[in-house]
């Protein structure tokens, strides 16, 4: 276990230069993205938990064909979907004059559209296979046996916590760090129990906790767009940052033209919870698919990820007619503060903004 109070602790044990980690970011990164982020000195994240094995094996060479560095790859660690034949029908009854409107029709029936890692033994031999540098774990941790072989295999391990009680279990488990994810973060909520009370902790309160708290490591997540909130989550103890939302309107992420345009413009101002999307909490830029899901007279979403299949349809229908409105356009709170600058640049920028940030504070503290 690596000791909190060395605060570049973290960054020896990765073997990089920088504390700034570009998130994860399930079907936004990709290979040139996490490569610009790596071999700049930071760590580049590949999200491949909505993929299969054989698509993340893929990528991850993809990615080693672009970089020497080490990079992160993340799975999602969430109970297994049960599927409820009734609440899905609903859901799709719901939907139906949606996909009216653009001309067609809802699924006849909704599938879970990807496999928790906590039952893919596939992607697991991927990854004692190919052996990348660092895997984490989002929506909670998988069992303890895979993350025994993880480690034999020698690969560092991260996991998401929201709260006090999640970090103690991720400290538990014996990982290398904890990534901190405030109430502030774009995307998925990575609470392990959606059914839970949120203590809706934000990123600067949450890290001051964990670092307090335990030994490990601590990676701050949540809001954090430029140099400054890097400084300011270092100052309060965190030995990185992890920025995804600063990094989606980069030109290296795969994201539609649409998305891109609503980070880059008012939209990005507005960002809210929804559950209608995937049926799980996630933090979207307002659109029309979360302003269906506030509907007071919507059903409830079938659960996680089988209601990703009802939309992901609906986005691909209303898409096709020049609608872009339902699509999962995740973006943090501070989503307006986002630059589009190829990654390479945003991360010097970011290197710049850092340096002079903890140049002020010094200057201030005399």
């Amino acid at each position: 276990m690596t000791n909190q109070t060395d605060n570049r602790s973290l960054l020896r044990l990765l073997g990089i230069e920088k504390p700034i980690i570009q998130a994860p970011m399930a079907g936004v990164s990709t290979p040139a993205l996490v490569a610009a982020v790596s071999n700049a000195g930071g760590l580049g994240s590949l999200g491949v938990g909505a993929m299969n094995a054989a698509s993340a094996r893929k990528i991850i060479r993809e990615t080693r064909a672009l970089t020497s560095k080490p990079f992160n790859v993340n799975v999602f660690c969430h109970s297994p979907a049960t599927s409820n034949a009734a609440v899905e029908r609903q859901w799709l009854n719901w939907l139906a004059p949606h996909f009216d409107a653009y001309g067609a029709t809802p699924p006849a029936s909704l599938s879970e559209i990807y496999t928790s890692f906590v039952a893919d033994a596939a992607m697991l031999d991927v990854f004692l296979g190919e052996k990348p540098a660092i895997v984490s774990f989002h929506f909670g941790l998988p069992p303890a046996e895979v993350m025994a072989e993880l480690r034999k295999a020698g690969i560092k391990l991260f996991a998401s916590a929201t709260n006090l009680r999640e970090a103690a279990q991720v400290a538990a488990a014996d990982v290398d760090a904890i990534v901190a994810q405030g109430i502030e973060a774009g995307g998925h909520r990575g609470v392990f129990d959606p059914d839970a009370r949120d203590d809706s902790l934000g990123v600067f309160a949450l890290t001051r906790l964990l670092v307090k708290e335990f030994q490990l490591p601590v990676i701050a997540a949540g809001g954090i767009m430029d140099g400054a909130g890097i400084a300011a989550a270092l100052a309060l103890g965190a030995q990185a940052a992890q920025l995804g939302t600063a990094f989606v309107a980069c030109p290296e992420t795969s994201i539609d033209e649409d998305y891109r345009r609503a980070m880059l413009g008012e939209s990005a101002r507005h960002t809210t919870f929804t559950t209608a999307i995937s049926g799980r909490v996630a933090r979207s830029m307002v659109n029309r698919f979360t302003e269906l899901g506030d509907d007071a007279r919507a059903q409830q979403p079938p659960a996680y990820p089988i209601a990703y299949d009802a939309g992901k349809a609906l986005h691909a229908a209303a898409k096709a007619k020049g609608e872009f409105g339902y699509g999962a356009q995740w973006a943090g709170q501070a989503a307006a503060l986002a630059r589009s600058l190829p990654a390479a640049e945003l991360f010097a920028q970011l290197e710049s903004e850092l340096t002079e940030s903890i140049r002020q504070l010094q200057q201030f503290g005399g």
